[in-house]
């Protein structure tokens, strides 16, 4: 989660890598000009938790190097009820376990909010700026170190995957009722 004030001369983006430790001829590292965080960022419910970062120089798309799509908003009734949407990153494996160095993938579904915001789940803290994801079983989510990857959902009809979501936090990991929690971006996409 980045707050106000980080300098941007600290940071790299690293574009194209799936192995932290082995960064391959297709990676590519590009410098920030500037970090742009939610000006309505609330640290205490994770509201707004989304950031935009401004790369010094351009980035050539390849078969390693994508851009994401949000979705058009004819879209996004059936993309946020979908059941075949994926998470990713290289945070936690476990609530107590190790980063991985490797990407990981997951296959997860969205959660209608009245489940995900039951007095079972997250009781009324989840508003329509957030979407809910994973197995209300448990078992499959994002993890400490996820935050701020992306939840893309698929779209049969168009063959396409489309970015709808960005992980922001969770109750534990992959705990029954608690699913991973996503900021809804397509209440963001004038601000993005």
């Amino acid at each position: 989660h980045l707050s106000p004030g980080r300098d941007p001369c600290s940071w790299r983006a690293v574009l194209g890598v799936h192995n932290l430790h082995k960064h391959g001829p297709h990676t590519a590292r590009r410098r920030i000009r500037r970090i742009m965080v939610h000006s309505q960022f609330q640290r205490e419910t994770f509201e707004n938790d989304l950031a935009v970062l401004e790369l010094k120089s351009a980035v050539r798309s390849s078969l390693y190097i994508q851009p994401m799509c949000l979705p058009p908003p004819a879209l996004l009734p059936a993309l946020e009820n979908s059941s075949d949407c994926y998470i990713s990153g290289w945070g936690r494996t476990a609530e107590k376990g190790k980063t991985s160095a490797v990407l990981k993938q997951a296959h997860v579904g969205i959660l209608p909010a009245s489940l995900c915001n039951s007095s079972q789940g997250y009781a009324g803290l989840l508003n329509e700026r957030a979407l809910c994801a994973g197995a209300w079983a448990g078992g499959t989510d994002t993890c400490q170190g996820d935050s701020g990857g992306p939840l893309v959902c698929y779209h049969p009809e168009s063959d396409r995957y489309f970015l709808i979501g960005v992980a922001s936090f969770g109750v534990g990991c992959g705990r029954p009722r608690y699913p991973g929690i996503y900021v809804r971006l397509s209440q963001y996409r004038a601000w993005i």
